[in-house]
């Protein structure tokens, strides 16, 4: 308890904000080394004033902060800070990361995180397709994260949710606070499948200007964002910027030229945004996260299940154009005729059985011995 208190004691002291904050816990690794250190200590790391060093020092735990410890533990909140081993690793990276989270349920650390993102007025079409790429890309045990707002974020999320995959969902407000109301049962699904978390404290109502700040968490804490759905003043692009800046990948999804829910992702496009029309496209970017999981072990990210699958007769003819060792995809269209938009499918069929594996550079190769 005294513990979490600290790191509650030192956010709320006037003028540490979380960059602030972050170069303190580097430089004395704990909280309760911070609040025993001298002023002229303090003081000496970059940035900070004597003023703020003098009210680190003299800062002791109120009954404010006490009482906000009690409520999120008989709420069966989780306090998971920067020292904890189930903070989400690349959020570590950013300039800014929150000291700590208020969690509920599994955060899942050994998960590679991706983030879809768009429209809260979302078309059919983007509806249908953040949910498609949610259900693909946690077959190969990749956390889907969002906003839980309405729209793509909550297609998102169903869509991890009905594939029986991991969702994150990171909310705008205090963790107690369910926004908006109508995903209250969401809530709960995410809740018991996988997390919500939150920066703010108990109780803070969903104000405009915490959008911006929640989006740098999701975006921080994941390998790319999933841009599905926006027109061109969509906060969802803003999640996009923060990914470029945090040195993410940053994915667009392509709509109708006539549509102006399209004209930001279109836009992503034209800045250099790798073009989505398939899980496939995603994974080929994030291969070296997967790889890196799978030797380190840490997570049973990809997970080869050598099935002998009942195939069609094209399925069997690409999967027998297939060796151990990978083979370029325009390799594949030569060898077996099939033509290309067909062919990707039924890789990404194959893939998802577990038959085949691709590699960077659109390489293909068979599972089975």
């Amino acid at each position: 308890m005294n513990n979490v208190l600290q790191w509650f004691s030192l956010k709320n002291v006037k003028g540490v904000g979380n960059h602030l904050f972050k170069k303190l816990i580097d430089q004395f690794q704990s909280p309760e080394n911070i609040f025993n250190a001298s002023v002229e200590e303090l003081a000496r790391i970059s940035g900070i004033s004597h003023s703020v060093a003098k009210a680190i020092h003299q800062k002791k735990i109120t009954d404010h902060e006490k009482r906000e410890f009690e409520s999120a533990s008989e709420k069966g909140i989780r306090i998971v800070t920067m020292a904890d081993e189930s903070y989400p690793p690349l959020l570590l990276h950013i300039p800014d990361p929150p000291p700590f989270l208020y969690v509920l349920g599994n955060l899942e650390k050994s998960a590679v995180h991706l983030a879809i993102v768009g429209s809260r007025n979302a078309t059919r079409y983007g509806i249908t397709t953040a949910k498609q790429l949610s259900r693909e890309l946690v077959h190969h045990g990749i956390s889907i994260v969002s906003g839980m707002a309405r729209g793509i974020d909550t297609a998102a999320h169903d869509g991890a949710i009905e594939a029986n995959g991991h969702t994150i969902a990171v909310l705008g407000s205090g963790i107690d606070i369910i926004y908006p109301p109508e995903n209250r049962s969401l809530f709960q699904k995410i809740r018991e499948t996988g997390a919500v978390i939150s920066e703010f404290p108990l109780c803070t109502n969903p104000e405009p200007y915490h959008f911006p700040l929640r989006n740098r968490i999701i975006s921080g804490m994941s390998v790319g964002t999933i841009v599905v759905e926006a027109a061109m003043k969509s906060g969802s692009l803003i999640t996009a910027k923060l990914a470029a800046e945090q040195g993410r990948e940053v994915f667009a999804v392509p709509g109708s030229i006539h549509s102006f829910k399209s004209a930001g992702t279109h836009n992503l496009l034209k800045q250099g945004a790798k073009l989505v029309e398939t899980a496939a496209d995603v994974l080929e970017e994030i291969q070296p996260f997967l790889h890196y999981h799978e030797l380190s072990g840490a997570s049973p990210v990809v997970q080869i299940k050598k099935k002998h699958t009942m195939l069609d007769s094209e399925e069997s003819i690409v999967f027998k154009a297939l060796e151990p060792y990978p083979v370029h995809f325009d390799d594949i269209v030569r060898s077996t005729g099939i033509e290309p938009g067909k062919l990707a499918g039924i890789l990404l069929k194959l893939e998802l059985e577990g038959m085949v594996t691709q590699s960077p550079g659109k390489h293909f190769s068979s599972c089975e011995e």
